[in-house]
């Protein structure tokens, strides 16, 4: 219960220590298995190579609703203290189709007579903006932001994060898009705005069968409210998962995921929102697999829980 107490109280340090407004990037339930996405710090962190794949359909049923695809892929090196990751992620609102692709380093250090990992990541890519004007409904048809639609506008970023992790616990912080660029050219408007994270999570044994992890993700950026995801998951065998999430003021949800093998895990996921929108959609659904390569005798040792 210690425990418990800590991780939630953690969460609810980083909820409250910036006044904000919100969000561009997109947001995944199954966050918890895309923090490469946004925390380079995590890459490598795994102890073994890993691809971990999420595509989440929101608000179906709605003109214009997004869509959002994410891979993943990360490594430590031989030297262990260096990872490696890329990410690419394909996302769709309305007119906006744009691809982000990013890859992540990152150096860990280790301490003395203790399993715990501080580990610092830097990532840099691009991300590639399309706009179709053409699929806008305006009462200006002469504004000339929207005579001409934007194609491969190239937007390079940054990007950085620290990452520290135990086999049971983790707390990491991070903004994987420093600049702020135009995504129409400009300098001066419709900016990318700069993201916060602030993500924290634990296990916690309930006996021999039953452990509960406990994570909560913070999201902040300027421009839009804050986001906050507090997740519970019972893990049933270190096999069967179940999960319930609460997105703050906006949606419930839940997943259930099933390591078919000690390499390959299978996940699914459900929202609900909590807005007025919620009347015009039939919900949100996420598809997750990920796997882990082992390339040493001795296989994969114990379960991996984030």
């Amino acid at each position: 219960m210690k425990a418990i107490k800590y991780i939630l109280g953690l969460t609810l340090v980083l909820a409250a220590s910036t006044s904000v407004k919100a969000q561009q990037d997109p947001h995944f339930t199954q966050y918890f298995d895309n923090m490469l996405f946004i925390n380079p710090g995590y890459a490598g962190s795994n102890g073994m190579l890993n691809m971990t794949a999420i595509h989440r359909e929101q608000w179906v049923g709605f003109d214009g609703r997004p869509r959002s695809s994410t891979f993943s892929i990360h490594s430590p090196l031989s030297y262990e203290a260096i990872g490696l990751g890329l990410t690419a992620v394909n996302d769709k609102i309305g007119p906006m189709n744009q691809t982000m692709i990013y890859g992540d380093i990152s150096y860990t250090l280790r301490f003395k007579n203790s399993n715990a990992k501080l580990s610092f990541g830097v990532k840099g890519g691009i991300n590639l903006i399309n706009i179709n004007k053409g699929g806008l409904d305006t009462g200006t048809p002469d504004d000339p932001k929207l005579l001409s639609n934007i194609r491969n506008n190239v937007n390079p970023n940054v990007g950085a994060g620290i990452y520290f992790h135990t086999p049971g616990f983790f707390v990491g912080v991070s903004t994987p898009k420093i600049l702020e660029n135009g995504y129409d050219g400009e300098k001066s408007s419709n900016l990318e705005r700069r993201h916060y994270f602030g993500s924290v999570g634990g296990v916690i044994s309930l006996g021999e069968k039953w452990k509960l992890r406990p994570t909560s993700l913070v999201k902040i950026t300027e421009g839009a409210p804050m986001s906050l995801d507090l997740t519970m998951a019972a893990i049933y065998n270190s096999r069967f998962w179940f999960g319930v999430n609460y997105r703050l003021l906006a949606a419930v949800g839940g997943f259930v995921q099933f390591q078919i093998s000690p390499q390959f895990k299978a996940g699914i996921a459900g929202d609900y929102g909590l807005q007025e929108i919620r009347n015009h959609n039939y919900g949100t659904y996420e598809l997750m697999l990920s796997y882990d390569f082992t390339f040493k005798k001795q296989g994969i040792r114990s379960p991996r829980y984030f």
